[in-house]
């Protein structure tokens, strides 16, 4: 049997769900003017509240920035006493206030609308002050909220942050804002992390042995790709490959790239995840795969799993 406390905290979670349900049965029109008025926008984007909406713009802000958007968070009250130096043409401002009547951030619209910046307002009250005065007006209005009393803002607090969470972004987009983070990391691509150019391996089919050790030697990374007139990857020599073939030739002198090498290697893509060239070197296991470019058999790099290791992929 739940327990009064399990009870509880299962009303709290289902009067947020039916919050967000309550506000995403409203989208309509307005919710795409919202989201093209921030496309559109070639400055930043600044987001104003007091209190819990505060805290809530203070999220949005975060998460915009996060996701490829130059944003800020403006306390309103910090707003009226100096710090709107921060709004210029060509921003958008994002006004967070449930009764839409918050006197700080109705003190800092004309501001705003003598620079012509777009203003889009979250509130639970579209016909206040606040949502009369703006461009756009999302009405972020719950049934009920989870506070017994029926005053702390938290099932409005989560729809108004379920407005914002979504605008088209992809996992390349994060891991080039989160370079540090471990999902950054995980996103990175093997043409991140090869040897290319001058550093990549390679000799042609015809190369002769002395070439072939020495192209290994140079380059230090104990093996080469090889390759045919046309530049096309058709096998690979390796330290190994190089001691099998001398046990078995007659003649080392006659010995040519060819003779030595392995056909077919494993081989990957350059815009692959690195994550995925770790999985390729687990499963054969090997400690290099041979990168080409897309979609031909054009060698352009070589990725080594102690690369992929210092870059925290693993």
């Amino acid at each position: 049997m739940s327990s009064e406390r399990q009870q509880r905290a299962r009303r709290v979670l289902e009067v947020e769900r039916a919050g967000i349900a309550a506000v995403g049965e409203r989208l309509g029109p307005s919710f795409d003017r919202a989201l093209d008025v921030l496309l559109a926008c070639r400055g930043k984007v600044v987001i104003t509240g007091v209190g819990k909406s505060g805290i809530v713009g203070r999220k949005i802000a975060a998460t915009l920035a996060s996701t490829g958007t130059p944003a800020l968070f403006l306390h309103a009250s910090e707003g009226s006493h100096g710090d709107l130096g921060v709004l210029a043409a060509g921003d958008v401002l994002i006004a967070a206030s449930y009764s839409g009547e918050t006197r700080e951030i109705l003190r800092l619209l004309p501001l705003a609308q003598r620079l012509g910046i777009p203003l889009v307002a979250l509130t639970g009250a579209p016909a206040s002050s606040l949502g009369r005065a703006a461009d756009v007006t999302l009405d972020v209005s719950v049934p009920e909220e989870a506070c017994p009393l029926g005053l702390a803002p938290t099932a409005s607090t989560a729809a108004t942050m379920a407005l914002f969470e979504e605008r088209g972004f992809t996992a390349d987009d994060f891991a080039l804002l989160h370079p540090g983070g471990a999902l950054g990391r995980r996103l990175l691509r093997v043409e991140d992390l090869m040897r290319g150019g001058d550093a990549l391996p390679r000799v042609l089919d015809d190369a002769s042995l002395m070439d072939s050790v020495a192209e290994i030697s140079n380059k230090r990374l104990g093996v080469t790709t090889v390759v045919d007139a046309a530049g096309d990857l058709v096998g690979v020599i390796t330290d190994g490959d190089l001691r099998r073939g001398l046990q078995r030739a007659a003649d080392i002198r006659t010995l040519v790239a060819r003779d030595l090498m392995t056909g077919s290697p494993k081989t990957i893509g350059r815009s692959a995840l690195a994550a995925q060239a770790v999985a390729v070197m687990e499963r054969y296991p090997i400690t290099s795969l041979i990168v080409l470019e897309d979609g031909t058999r054009r060698p352009v790099g070589v990725i080594h799993l102690h690369d992929v290791l210092r870059a925290g992929v693993v």
